[in-house]
């Protein structure tokens, strides 16, 4: 049967980030729920961000568009335009190609929970304007994806 519950998939707490950019995302908790009913041609995940803890270094995707829906708590919307606070209900959308880099930041004290859902491209690359890091098109194949912004490894 295809139906299940978000609680029933993993929460998991990790990333691929370089250890040296890190630190911003080991609050952020992720259950994969796209690849739990099998499904490849987009991802949709929730996460749940504890006190402090960001989605991820702000970014902009080449061929991937994204979409976030607050589900609890609240979080800092973090863009080029600014910075907004979003509650449930809230969403907010980021066209592919469009180099607005975003993320969400939670400077609450309690956890916020959201749906994060987007295409899966693998020419998709991706660009963190305020650090030296970009992520290669290979990233879903290729753990090494990520690179500093002249293409040289970590």
């Amino acid at each position: 049967m295809p139906k299940f519950h978000a609680d029933d998939v993993e929460e998991t707490n990790g990333t691929g980030y370089p250890e040296i950019h890190a630190d911003k995302v080991r609050e952020r908790h992720v259950r994969r729920l796209s690849r739990h009913a099998g499904l490849t041609g987009f991802g949709v995940n929730q996460v749940r961000l504890a006190p402090g803890g960001w989605s991820s270094q702000r970014h902009w995707h080449t061929h991937e568009d994204e979409f976030v829906y607050m589900l609890a708590g609240e979080a800092v919307l973090v863009t080029d335009e600014g910075e907004t606070v979003m509650r449930p209900g809230d969403c907010a959308g980021f066209p592919a190609g469009e180099a607005n880099g975003h993320c969400l930041q939670n400077r609450s004290d309690a956890d916020c929970i959201f749906l994060v859902a987007g295409t899966r491209s693998d020419e998709d690359a991706a660009f963190y304007p305020d650090i030296d890091l970009q992520a290669r098109p290979d990233r879903y194949s290729n753990p090494d994806c990520f690179r500093r912004k002249d293409g040289s490894r970590f």
